[in-house]
Formats: C-alpha cells, sequence, structure tokens
C-alpha cells in the first residue's frame, strides 16, 4: 500500500550560492509529483570527518543531517564532477551519514535519485558512476534509468533555473520512475 507524499532528502554536491546541481534539485522541488515531498538540506555547516569528532558525539549539523536521512523515503543527490569524480563536500556528508550509531544505519536501504551539471563537455557520467558504487557499498539502492548528465550547464541552466525544454521532461521523468522505484523497494 502507498503511502504519499514520500519524504525526499535532497542533497547538492556543491556549495556554491549558484550551484547548477542545487538548481536541478530547486527544479524537482519545485516541479515534484504530489506523491514527492522534496526537502533540500544545507550541508555548508558540515564539518569535515574526523573520528575524534565523532568520538566526542555527532556535531548537531550532523544529528540534524543523519535524522532528516533516516525518516527520508528516498535520497535525491546532486552530484557535480570535480576533476573526474564526486565533490569532496559531497563525499564528505556522506561520509558522516554512513557512520553507524545505536540505531544502525540512516542510509541502509535507501532508494537513490542520482541528477548532476557540470559546466565541462562530459556531463557527471565519471562522478556518478562512482557515486553509485559509493551508495551501492551503503546499502542504498540507486536508481539506473532514466539518467541526467548536464553538460555544459551554463547553456542549460541560468539564474533563474533549468530553462533547457528537454532536460525538464527528462526530470520530470525521474521523478515519476523514482516513485515507482521507491514503491518496488518497499515490497
Amino acid at each position: 500500500m502507498s503511502k504519499y507524499p514520500y519524504k525526499i532528502v535532497a542533497i547538492s554536491g556543491s556549495l556554491r550560492k549558484e550551484s547548477k546541481n542545487k538548481k536541478l534539485l530547486t527544479y524537482c522541488f519545485e516541479n515534484s509529483p504530489s506523491e514527492l515531498d522534496i526537502e533540500i538540506i544545507d550541508i555548508s555547516t558540515i564539518p569535515l570527518f574526523n573520528q575524534d569528532i565523532e568520538d566526542a558525539g555527532f556535531p548537531e549539523s550532523v544529528l540534524h543531517l543523519r535524522k532528516k536521512v533516516r525518516e527520508a523515503d528516498g535520497l535525491l543527490l546532486g552530484c557535480p564532477e570535480y576533476n573526474t569524480s564526486v565533490s569532496g563536500v559531497l563525499k564528505n556528508a556522506i561520509d558522516w551519514i554512513s557512520r553507524r550509531d545505536p540505531d544502525g544505519y540512516p542510509f541502509s536501504r535507501k532508494p537513490v535519485m542520482i541528477v548532476g551539471a557540470t559546466t565541462g563537455r562530459l556531463g557527471t557520467a565519471r562522478a556518478q558512476k562512482e557515486l553509485r558504487v559509493i551508495m551501492a557499498n551503503l546499502n542504498t539502492f540507486p536508481m539506473n534509468k532514466p539518467e541526467l548528465f548536464v553538460a555544459e550547464a551554463k547553456d542549460h541552466i541560468d539564474s533563474q533555473g533549468l530553462q533547457d525544454e528537454n532536460m525538464q521532461n527528462i526530470l520530470d521523468k525521474m521523478m515519476i520512475n523514482f516513485i515507482k522505484w521507491i514503491e518496488t523497494l518497499k515490497k
């Protein structure tokens, strides 16, 4: 039986104010079907992962992020590509979330939808491939199709957001498929 709306935590792997990846997440937030309740979480206050900090107790910003992820029905990750890989801030947030606590692992068995934009000509395919490996290793379930790799993002995303109608259609289709993916995994 379906439980709507599904709570989705969205995390951008870029901290820039005008981040193209955050604009992709914002498009999803503003255009999501009624079955999805998307919340974009700011990770700019998450400290660099350090076992000494964890041993002293998770910082408040980390506790907040972990709680949101644990309570979510799914995750939406905006994955930029930095030097052919996942951005450091996204990997850092993932590292903090991945840590076990008395309630287990916050990521465990979460459906994941990945999108990405970059200013480069090859899109974010390489970073997304690495992110899929990381997320699968953490016992999450990344959705495989459809995919979105926005190359030369300045031509598709401006200060007002995602302007490319073809990419908007892909994102719309991805969100519908993500609902089906969540429901499949809940069975």
